[in-house]
């Protein structure tokens, strides 16, 4: 039961935050053009490719210098909470530090499934299937199936990682006999 309400909670969470995306009518103009979506797709792609590195130096430029920057994870234990949202960028970055020290980390993006979309002028999202292999926490380093979404804010310096919420793919329900 307990697992069934963590994601029901996750579902509500990607619907919450799909919401924006949703309200707009297909009727409605992208309001980012495809040159920002272009931006967007390659910017994850580098932020990608830092974190399968375990580099902090080069993920650090990606993710948004605020307090409302968001990781949502795992925990180091189920006292925690089991995952959590992580808030802040120093709290994020040493976050990924302890994911990456682990020494198993990787994503696997499905690039050929992700999509770019505009939420308002300066917001993109981005919606990457994903296979993620870590060994955190005491978990199997074998990967696992999520979706990562991920909500970038443009600042003066550019696109930044805004959010970075990893929802796990229950697996498929199978019928009782």
């Amino acid at each position: 039961m307990r697992n069934a309400a963590r994601s029901s909670a996750l579902f509500s969470a990607l619907a919450l935050m799909a919401c924006p995306a949703a309200a707009a009518s297909s009727t409605d103009a992208d309001p980012l053009g495809q040159p920002a979506r272009d931006d967007v797709r390659a910017l994850f792609k580098h932020l990608i490719d830092a974190e399968n590195h375990h580099d902090l130096n080069a993920v650090r430029p990606f993710v948004w210098v605020s307090p409302n920057t968001l990781f949502v994870a795992k925990t180091a234990t189920p006292a925690e909470g089991n995952w959590a949202g992580f808030w802040g960028t120093e709290v994020v970055i040493s976050h990924l530090g302890e994911l990456y020290n682990t020494g198993s980390f990787d994503i696997e993006p499905d690039y050929e499934r992700v999509k770019v979309v505009g939420i308002a002028p300066d917001v993109a999202e981005t919606y990457a299937p994903v296979q993620i292999t870590v060994a955190y926490a005491g978990q199997t380093p074998v990967p696992k199936p999520f979706l990562m979404i991920l909500n970038w804010v443009r600042t003066p310096e550019g696109w930044r990682m805004a959010a970075d919420i990893p929802l796990p793919i229950p697996p498929a329900l199978t019928a009782n006999p």
